[in-house]
């Protein structure tokens, strides 16, 4: 397994228990407002469901061979994670905000990934 792929694998599970963490800690200690619960709560799912995608990233990179376009998507999950999802966890569970402006681009770049994703399944080899 290249080096590339092997991050995203291992930054997909540090992410997925990450977010267990968090939750955790959501759930029994952090006072949020109901507004704040709800963008936690969708931060995680996202973080959540894109450390799953990049596990079936890696699957698919190893069955079909991994092409420019599955690794752009790859470092376009990783981006978006830590710009989008990470980056509202910082700012409700520690009031760091001086990083706020990049949540939109972290949106953008999970956006793109899916994007070079499917051109990237579709420029897979058959085997």
């Amino acid at each position: 397994m290249s080096a590339v792929l092997r991050f995203f694998l291992v930054f997909a599970c540090a992410s997925a228990s990450l977010s267990i963490g968090v939750s955790a800690i959501a759930a029994h200690g952090l006072l949020l407002t109901a507004q704040d619960a709800i963008a936690l709560a969708w931060a995680l799912d996202l973080q959540r469901f894109h450390a799953l995608a990049l596990l079936v990233l890696v699957v698919l990179a190893r069955q079909g061979g991994p092409n420019a376009w599955t690794m752009v998507a790859g470092a376009m999950f990783v981006a978006g994670t830590l710009l989008f999802s990470l980056n509202i966890e910082l700012r409700l569970m520690y009031g760091i905000t001086y990083l706020r402006a990049l949540v939109p681009y972290g949106g953008m770049a999970l956006m793109a990934g899916w994007v070079a994703l499917a051109i990237g399944c579709w420029r897979m080899q058959s085997h």
